[in-house]
């Protein structure tokens, strides 16, 4: 297992970056409690894309591995990425325990992964570019295009809103307005107010021209009806 291995002294702490609550250990073991990371729709869709028993795959911001270990029996190879300490706890227990040989775990984040062996045919990210504000975005999303082969598929799919700055009072609120107080279930009002407040979700037509500037080409967006979600088909040019 990689640690992270800043390059300058400049360069922005993921650690850090990562949200208070990624790295709390509670939060962590309840996860994939509060989390339904939608796999097996994920993973038909990638496979529709390809994916194969000789697929290389990067999991960007692996998180408790919901998506690693879930891939994992459907390709050759899967580096699961993770920056937050607390979470790649959870996560190496998982991997350990599934006794899947062809998952390495990688503590690094976008910035400081540094890809060993033949570029990937996939790398899936999943709620965790959000925690870079949009500069870092940019350097990341290079960074990424760098280990994926021309015609490889980056799969995005995060916190992106998809309004005007004008309506940012009225969607803003209607979001928080769909969740209660009480942490039994699941996420609360104050998750997404903490997560508006203080993480770094951009606009979608802000992130897209930085996912077309890195060297992708986008084959599709998907945007939730409340414009606070959005997933993305990107293919590397």
């Amino acid at each position: 297992m990689n640690k992270i291995e800043k390059r300058s002294h400049w360069m922005l702490d993921e650690v850090k970056s990562a949200g208070r609550e990624n790295l709390d250990t509670e939060h962590a073991f309840q996860y994939d409690i509060k989390e339904d990371a939608s796999v097996m729709e994920e993973l038909a869709l990638m496979q529709m894309l390809g994916l194969n028993e000789q697929s290389e795959v990067v999991d960007l911001g692996a998180g408790t591995g919901q998506f690693t270990l879930a891939v994992a029996p459907l390709c050759t190879r899967i580096v699961a990425v993770e920056v937050s300490p607390v979470m790649l706890n959870v996560l190496k227990a998982k991997v350990s325990e599934s006794r899947l040989p062809n998952i390495e775990v990688v503590q690094s984040g976008f910035l400081t992964y540094e890809h060993q062996g033949r570029q990937a045919d996939f790398v899936y990210s999943r709620y965790a570019l959000h925690h870079l504000p949009d500069f870092w975005k940019v350097l990341a999303l290079q960074r990424l295009r760098s280990f994926v082969w021309a015609g490889g598929v980056f799969r995005l799919w995060d916190i992106v809103y998809h309004f005007e700055p004008s309506e940012a009072d009225d969607r803003l609120n209607a979001w928080c307005a769909t969740l209660g107080h009480d942490p039994k279930d699941g996420w609360i009002r104050a998750d997404v107010e903490e997560h508006i407040r203080d993480e770094h979700s951009t606009f979608t037509w802000l992130l897209e021209p930085m996912i077309e500037r890195a060297g992708f080409s986008i084959e599709e967006a998907v945007y939730s009806p409340d414009g606070i979600f959005a997933r993305y088909i990107a293919r590397a040019i």
